[in-house]
């Protein structure tokens, strides 16, 4: 079974900074010259997410407002008590989202309904230079 990994490098403000990685994705997994398959993406490390979203202002501040309210940044972290770097949210927001997200690979593009898009959302409290991982797994 053939398989293709390839990267792609973003700057990020952190703070929830979040990224509509679609065309980078779909631009990776083309190269592949995998007609059918699963890609996978992932953004090694602990601090960053993959996930799905409608890329429109609207509902990306609501995703932010809701983390916000899930997993305050302004509240005391273990974490941070140890390592007093004050990332302790980034940590916990990535581990509830996930840090990579498989899909489906048809006629050499990944499947995605029509208001769909790849993102990246960093959490980090600073900014980030980040490399995601695509790897491409088919026919």
């Amino acid at each position: 079974m053939p398989t293709f990994s390839g990267q792609l490098a973003v700057s990020t403000k952190g703070f929830g900074d979040i990224l509509d990685i679609t065309p980078e994705v779909q631009e990776i997994v083309g190269r592949s010259n995998i007609k059918n398959g699963i890609a996978c993406v992932a953004s090694p490390g602990s601090t960053a997410g993959i996930t799905t979203i409608e890329f429109e202002d609207g509902v990306l501040r609501d995703l932010k407002e809701v983390l916000e309210r899930l997993v305050p940044m302004r509240q005391p972290y273990h974490h941070d008590a140890r390592w007093g770097d004050g990332n302790g949210f980034a940590h916990v927001r990535a581990a509830l989202l996930g840090t990579s997200q498989s899909f489906p690979v048809e006629n050499g593009r990944v499947v995605l309904g029509t208001w769909q898009q790849i993102v990246l959302v960093d959490f980090d409290n600073r900014a980030r230079d980040r490399r995601i991982r695509v790897s491409v797994v088919g026919d």
